[in-house]
């Protein structure tokens, strides 16, 4: 994927850049982190919408993740930039809307990186749902998967 003297570089998308992708980036740096392997990743996340630029990751998000020991308190959201497609080696996206967006976006040189990001989980959903309008139940259920992907995720980058 990338010369092995640089560093592994992830975006995680979704649309508003507070619920699902601030998840996942928090998640995947702490699945990293666990396996000492800080220093070998650049991770960020973005959303396709400028609807939340500047602002910290839903409240319920960041309460769901810290029971995990997880924090998300340091990101805030920005909106996916022409420079990521080149920036970044692998471009994440949350669901089948934000991935088509982000085709759209982007050259056609950089679609082999932009993925959707449940590719990489061992269970049998493609899209990590919105949890946006729901209840705590379903910010759960996003770090259900958002673990599982992580953990394939880092499989699949150091197999």
């Amino acid at each position: 994927m990338v010369e092995k003297d640089s560093k592994v570089s992830v975006l995680f998308v979704c649309m508003g850049n507070i619920c699902r992708s601030p998840t996942a980036e928090g998640v995947f740096r702490h699945v990293v982190s666990e396996a000492g392997l800080t220093d070998e990743f650049t991770i960020d996340s973005a959303g396709t919408h400028a609807y939340h630029v500047g602002e910290p990751p839903d409240r319920r998000s960041q309460a769901a993740a810290e029971r995990r020991g997880v924090s998300l308190s340091d990101i805030r959201a920005r909106r996916v930039q022409s420079s990521d497609f080149e920036r970044f080696d692998l471009i994440l996206a949350m669901d089948e809307d934000n991935h088509r967006l982000l085709i759209e976006q982007s050259d056609s040189s950089h679609h082999g990186k932009i993925r959707l990001f449940l590719e990489f989980s061992e269970n049998n959903e493609s899209e990590v749902p919105d949890p946006y309008y729901g209840g705590a139940s379903g910010f759960e259920r996003v770090l259900d998967l958002v673990e599982d992907a992580s953990k394939g995720l880092l499989r699949s980058v150091r197999g």
